[in-house]
């Protein structure tokens, strides 16, 4: 064999070696991608209402009031490789970033999903929360624990599950009044807790150590509602927070009569607190493409994520800035009315 063929025979194992490394061998990439939309105000698809309210009068709807989503291929046990990230990286309405930012470093595709469930669940509860603060119908909220931490003053003496209902006589209504109560005293103060275990109250003691410059008892908590009355949602697997202000919206738009759309297709994205907030999320790009092609013309934006829209809006899509909810009702309101409103 000459010398020539020699090397062009190296050279085209070369390539084939490389060629199939490529194929088989993923790359730590994960490839975001327009997901479905769904009307809050409308069914899913076996035609189960995605809000049912009980307990309450709800008025007609019409419109729509979509939340937005965002697929995605790859991740642990994907095997995603350089290809086809190449090719969503060419595509405008894909996003190829890194798989941690997806799924922390040791956690498997089950445990995020698993975790996005967690997720939606809470922001449907925090949804309920903020329409009935905004439309001033009262609730109860509760301070649970989640979880205690080992080696610190309440472990052992908390319990998951526990309602936390007072320190030292001193109601306790929410995460924040929670924490200034145990920091309103030093560390190494004894406090007496007011709990609910298993519905039957009863009280512990515990003393206080000083961590990261306060006073903590070592514990993790979440707040829990009671509501007047019943908020069911049916979104079947999708998980995530970032619907929150879609189904806040979708639940003030049936308990009441102000018919927020107007007859016309909005859809949004935005994490929201029980106070109201709107808060920043991820796929922000891909979610207004997914809200386009549905046939959305409004789509509501957390103020903090215009600058992700820039240059990545489809055409027929109107953007509207918005940071809290009260803000997306009297904007909804002026589009109606044909009035302006803030966009990004």
């Amino acid at each position: 064999m000459s010398r020539r063929s020699l090397t062009l025979l190296i050279a085209g194992v070369a390539t084939a070696i490389a060629i199939a490394v490529s194929v088989l061998v993923p790359v730590p990439y994960v490839i975001l991608g327009p997901g479905p939309t769904l009307n809050t105000l409308g069914t899913d698809s076996s035609g189960q209402p995605l809000i049912t309210i009980q307990g309450h009068r709800v008025y007609r709807t019409s419109g729509h009031l979509n939340m937005v989503t965002v697929s995605y291929q790859g991740g642990p046990g994907s095997n995603l490789n350089i290809f086809a990230a190449l090719r969503a990286w060419l595509n405008s309405s894909e996003a190829v970033v890194p798989e941690e930012e997806l799924f922390p470093p040791g956690q498997s595709a089950q445990q995020t999903q698993q975790q996005d469930t967690q997720q939606m669940t809470s922001s449907q509860q925090t949804a309920t929360a903020a329409a009935l603060s905004a439309l001033h119908i009262p609730y109860q909220t509760q301070v649970a624990v989640v979880l205690t931490v080992k080696g610190m003053p309440a472990h052992g003496v908390l319990m998951a599950g526990d309602v936390i209902k007072s320190v030292d006589g001193k109601p306790v209504t929410s995460q924040p009044s929670l924490t200034a109560l145990i920091m309103s005293r030093p560390a190494g103060s004894r406090l007496t807790l007011g709990i609910l275990r298993g519905g039957k109250p009863r009280q512990v003691e515990v003393t206080t150590k000083q961590s990261g410059g306060h006073p903590v008892v070592g514990i993790e908590v979440q707040e829990q509602y009671d509501f007047p009355f019943t908020v069911k949602f049916s979104v079947g697997d999708i998980g995530g927070p970032s619907a929150g202000m879609m189904f806040a919206l979708g639940i003030i738009d049936k308990l009441t009569p102000l018919n927020l759309t107007g007859g016309n297709f909005i859809a949004g994205t935005g994490e929201i607190t029980a106070g109201g907030q709107v808060q920043p999320i991820g796929g922000i790009q891909q979610k207004m493409v997914g809200a386009r092609d549905a046939g959305a013309t409004v789509f509501l934006a957390p103020a903090a994520n215009c600058a992700d829209t820039k240059g990545a809006v489809p055409a027929g899509l109107r953007v509207v800035k918005v940071s809290t909810l009260s803000q997306a009702m009297n904007d909804l309101e002026a589009i109606k009315a044909g009035q302006p409103v803030p966009s990004c």
